[in-house]
């Protein structure tokens, strides 16, 4: 269903959207309490500050007109160029992104985004992407295409236009999250794509007519990336990178991480090593991997050539802690190990050999549990 917002409602909206200290916790906070964007603005200030976290510089400029004059602007941008919008109390809003308390209240969107019921991963990395990481994003995209599930990115160069070319190529509905209003494309080169994507999915922003592509700006919508994905794959990254804050977003979303292993000293491998290594994501080689740790359903001819991965061999030490997790369901290391009767330097080392094999996952807080 797309959005019944009657024009006063977005120019509310945008309104608030608009005020300075007003960020998207608090605009969530004063819409629930008044019942709709616009009745925050007909409230009297004293009503709004009962409520708990709202004080008088969180209110300040709220009734200024310069706000609503913004708004009704940007209203008219909106309407002239046949740009479509979701707010976040919307069926047609990304559902996983209404499980995250800083969500954009309202987003922007343009092309044949259709998300309801569809499997929905983020694949992001470096923009230096080498030539094992192109080799990575066609091999992974061919063997998820499948399972028909949209590929949500950044448009930008490297891993993210890779992974966004090679959805188009197998058919693939792919969306494109944008650091900028939607009267532009950032970096230019990829306007020559722009029609293809907005032809098997599009672009969504948070963003007005008038930001820029500021690197603050990039900081911010990774957690749209990583908020509206049931998993975020990060295919190759530097020590440091915009990948990795996506990652860690993910992760405080409590949504599923995937790192694409690389060799030892690689430059732009140092990253998805380092996830691995501190268990802040799932090592990925394949798709059957990802497949198989979000229990997705793969019950056609196609897609039975991913499964035959999946079928492992473990040690005796590998098979008692895996009846162990089985039995008991999430545990510490620590309980591991005590229960198992083995040192914790060897279930440790253990548990990360599960985990490559597909068996096992760990979880928020050191938890481990058997897959």
């Amino acid at each position: 269903m797309a959005s019944q917002l009657a024009k006063e409602e977005l120019i509310a909206l945008l309104r608030l959207q608009n005020v300075p200290n007003i960020g998207d916790v608090i605009a969530k906070k004063l819409i629930a309490h008044c019942g709709s964007p616009e009745a925050v603005f007909e409230d009297r200030r004293r009503q709004l500050l009962k409520i708990d976290g709202i004080g008088t510089y969180t209110l300040k400029g709220l009734y200024d007109t310069e706000h609503l004059e913004a708004a009704e602007a940007e209203f008219d941008f909106i309407n002239h160029n046949d740009i479509g919008f979701s707010y976040f109390m919307d069926e047609d809003h990304p559902a996983y992104l209404k499980h995250c308390v800083d969500s954009p209240i309202v987003l922007f969107k343009k092309g044949n985004i259709n998300l309801k019921g569809r499997k929905i991963i983020s694949v992001v990395g470096t923009r230096n992407i080498t030539s094992y990481g192109i080799a990575f994003c066609e091999k992974f995209i061919e063997e998820i295409a499948p399972l028909n599930p949209v590929i949500v990115s950044g448009f930008a160069y490297g891993v993210d236009i890779c992974a966004q070319r090679m959805a188009v190529k197998h058919g693939l509905q792919t969306i494109g999250c944008l650091a900028h209003g939607l009267n532009q494309m950032y970096p230019k080169i990829h306007s020559k794509y722009q029609r293809e994507v907005e032809k098997n999915g599009g672009f969504l922003t948070e963003f007005w007519s008038s930001s820029k592509p500021d690197r603050e700006n990039f900081l911010k919508r990774n957690r749209i990336i990583a908020g509206m994905s049931e998993a975020t794959v990060v295919v190759e990254s530097a020590e440091k990178g915009g990948s990795l804050v996506t990652a860690d977003i993910a992760n405080s979303y409590n949504r599923d991480v995937f790192a694409v292993p690389g060799r030892a000293g690689d430059k732009f491998s140092m990253g998805c090593n380092n996830l691995i290594k501190q268990q802040k994501a799932h090592m990925i080689t394949s798709a059957a991997d990802l497949i198989y740790l979000l229990d997705w359903e793969v019950g056609n001819q196609e897609t039975k050539t991913i499964q035959k991965q999946l079928f492992v061999e473990l040690d005796e030490t590998e098979k008692s802690i895996y009846a162990y997790l089985l039995r008991e369901g999430k545990q510490l290391l620590d309980s591991i190990a005590l229960e198992c009767q083995l040192p914790v330097f060897k279930v440790s080392s253990t548990l990360l050999t599960m985990e490559m094999k597909g068996v096992i996952r760990p979880l928020p807080g050191k938890l481990f549990e058997a897959i």
